[in-house]
């Protein structure tokens, strides 16, 4: 599914923050990145979605690379990818509905085929009924929820998460972890971003650990 091949990141300011980098994620399987902040993690996921480019070496996704996607085509790149940040990334001034639909929207998807699909996305989260709420009527657990439901709703094969529960207390946290292995469990490939161990054990997925850009080591359970 994802294979980074000696792969370095070089910021303008001189820091390094990938550095010959490889590694492979399988479809249809959930992989932790970890390691201190600054060691690269979410580096390496804006590396895959193109939110930026490596200095060099070479990125597949689902076997393509995609150094050759150029700016026209990102977006319909990035439709095979859900996102989800730790700072949720909302449209505060709109409904919860219109927040998890922007994708489809966006993609032309029909009306009809919207709103079932935002039903059930926010179903898939536990949110049923909250349409017509706006972000600051949700607790931030509820508000990262949103985030997710809105990174599923497309039905990605991918979903990359960055740090997703660095915001919330530890029950909240191994719930919205436990949303993730639900959409593993169903087939979709799932790379997320966390320092917190004790968390991602509980888990019990593959980890790859990163150290200044580079591979520290991987460990699975």
């Amino acid at each position: 599914m994802i294979r980074f091949d000696r792969v370095a990141k070089r910021y303008p300011s001189g820091r390094e923050a990938l550095a010959e980098l490889t590694l492979e994620v399988a479809k249809g399987e959930m992989v932790f990145l970890t390691g201190h902040s600054g060691a690269g993690k979410s580096t390496a996921l804006k590396l895959i979605a193109l939110i930026e480019r490596p200095s060099r070496g070479q990125i597949l996704v689902e076997g393509r690379s995609i150094a050759g996607i150029g700016r026209r085509g990102i977006p319909a790149y990035r439709r095979n990818i859900g996102m989800v940040f730790q700072d949720h990334k909302l449209l505060h001034d709109r409904p919860i509905w219109d927040n998890v639909a922007l994708p489809l929207v966006i993609c032309g998807t029909p009306r009809r085929e919207v709103d079932r699909r935002v039903r059930a996305a926010l179903d898939q989260v536990g949110l049923s009924g909250r349409e017509k709420s706006v972000p600051i009527e949700l607790s931030t657990g509820e508000q990262q929820r949103v985030g997710i439901a809105r990174a599923i709703v497309g039905k990605p094969p991918l979903v990359i998460a960055d740090e997703p529960t660095g915001n919330l207390d530890p029950d909240l946290a191994l719930e919205i972890m436990r949303l993730f292995k639900r959409f593993n469990d169903v087939g979709v490939t799932v790379v997320v971003a966390s320092h917190d161990l004790h968390l991602i054990e509980q888990i019990g997925a593959r980890r790859i650990a990163l150290v200044a850009g580079r591979l520290a080591g991987a460990a699975g359970e």
